[in-house]
């Protein structure tokens, strides 16, 4: 840390503190580490000073406490998102600013910073609504939807999440309480969709929700002899799919562990994650080149609440250390996946925890009129890889990662999805040029300093 130019008076720390109803914390603070540790434990990052935030008020106080000094900010929210390693800076944890208000009548959420995807499907679903969110329910659904949002629940069906986005609050690096929308400040409101954390701390969201209540999936382990025949069934399968049907395959290296199931632990499996919003019968029809395979380690496919959707990915839900990569493809031609197959062999015995392939499509590659800066439109398909455990296993890890993806080169997109870009990616492999050179004006307006610069894939002003 650069003592020289992080060091602040304890005076003006405490004339913080009592500006505000949340809680300030130092390095030299006992409730220091749990307010710094976010759900990726890898992500060891040290701030001079946290703000943790209960209402806007707090956040524009630790805004205008930063910019006074030329302190960078970081926003975070419940942690997921890899975080670069940084200190010397202010950051603006939100989590517990967690409420989520539904307008039933307009089939609209309004969605404080913290909220987690869990809040937000359990209310929207007593109204009988779902919002387009992700597969853990442990992820911030503001940071989720702000990243682009690709469902795979509804993503198919509705497009991306950023695009239902009806207005934002977000407190600018001037300290300004701001609330826009399409009508407002229609500049602005096109970066956040996309950009994040480059623009301020966005305190709510109003997003639209959607009639849904139940669906026909879960997933199919098969194990580790019929890895190849899956992947070669996947792409039958999703090949003339329609917009309400999502399906994943994930490669899965299970440790040995007592809290994995005694009939995965320390299995190499392929895991076949469906969602269907038809009928059962379609559903089936749909997966008929999957049951060909023959018998599963595991089946929970069948109609389901949707209040149970987490069961359909089975994500982790308690905090690990963990580094992720990965890439969009255009098509999966049969070249494709015979490098998949080869990639799954090198799987086995690997440091790789998983990687997965996911249909994307449907809704996904439309691009509405006030279309957000998402630029993995064009994808077909996602491909995505992650590694737990401590540094050195999720360096190697993700050296294997790299490996895998670059055989996949020739049919890559050119650009990977906000949601799951890892710790190194950058804005330029994030959007297209037009719209990262768009961007980057609009930072020029908004945060000419580039205050908003500790998360990753920084959009330097122009």
């Amino acid at each position: 840390m650069n003592q020289g130019r992080t060091a602040l008076a304890k005076a003006d720390v405490t004339e913080l503190d009592h500006q505000i109803t949340g809680s300030v914390f130092t390095p030299d603070d006992a409730g220091y580490p749990a307010a710094v540790a976010g759900f990726n434990l890898l992500s060891q990052h040290r701030p001079c000073l946290v703000v943790a935030a209960l209402t806007t008020d707090d956040v524009q106080a630790a805004v205008a406490f930063a910019a006074a000094r030329d302190l960078p900010v970081g926003v975070m929210a419940t942690g997921h998102q890899p975080f670069p390693l940084a200190d010397g800076f202010l950051l603006i944890t939100t989590g517990a600013m967690n409420a989520v208000e539904i307008d039933a009548g307009r089939s609209v959420a309004r969605v404080a910073a913290g909220a987690r995807v869990s809040d937000l499907v359990e209310l929207a679903q007593a109204a009988g609504l779902a919002p387009l969110h992700g597969s853990s329910p442990t992820v911030g659904a503001v940071g989720f939807t702000l990243g682009g949002g690709l469902s795979p629940f509804l993503g198919r069906t509705h497009g991306w999440a950023a695009d239902h986005i009806l207005s934002i609050e977000v407190v600018t690096p001037d300290g300004v309480l701001r609330r826009v929308s399409a009508e407002t400040e229609p500049e602005l409101f096109w970066g956040l969709r996309g950009g994040r954390s480059n623009f301020g701390v966005v305190t709510e969201l109003e997003i639209e929700l959607f009639p849904v209540t139940s669906f026909y999936g879960g997933g199919i382990f098969y194990s580790a002899g019929d890895v190849e025949a899956v992947l070669r069934a996947f792409p039958e399968v999703v090949g003339n799919a329609p917009d309400g049907f999502t399906c994943s395959v994930t490669l899965l290296n299970f440790p040995p562990a007592p809290e994995v199931p005694e009939m995965l632990r320390g299995q190499f499996v392929a895991h076949v994650r469906v969602v269907h919003l038809g009928s059962d019968a379609e559903a089936e029809e749909l997966i008929a080149p999957f049951r060909a395979i023959g018998p599963a380690v595991s089946d929970t496919l069948g109609r389901h609440p949707y209040s149970e959707f987490a069961a359909v990915h089975a994500d982790p839900a308690d905090p690990m250390p963990y580094e992720e990569h990965g890439t969009a493809l255009t098509e999966l031609p049969a070249e494709a996946v015979d490098r998949l197959v080869e990639n799954a062999r090198q799987i086995v015995g690997s440091p790789v925890t998983a990687l997965e392939i996911r249909h994307l499509g449907g809704a996904l590659a439309k691009r509405p009129t006030a279309a957000s800066p998402v630029a993995a439109r064009d994808a077909v398909f996602n491909v995505w890889g992650v590694t737990f455990g401590p540094p050195e296993a999720v360096d190697a890890g993700i050296s294997v990662l790299r490996e895998m993806t670059e055989r996949l080169k020739p049919w890559d997109a050119g650009h990977i999805h906000t949601n799951f870009a890892g710790r190194d990616d950058r804005a330029e492999q994030l959007f297209t040029t037009a719209d990262l050179d768009r961007l980057r004006r609009l930072k020029r307006q908004y945060d000419p300093r580039n205050l908003f610069r500790v998360n990753n894939h920084n959009i330097t002003p122009a």
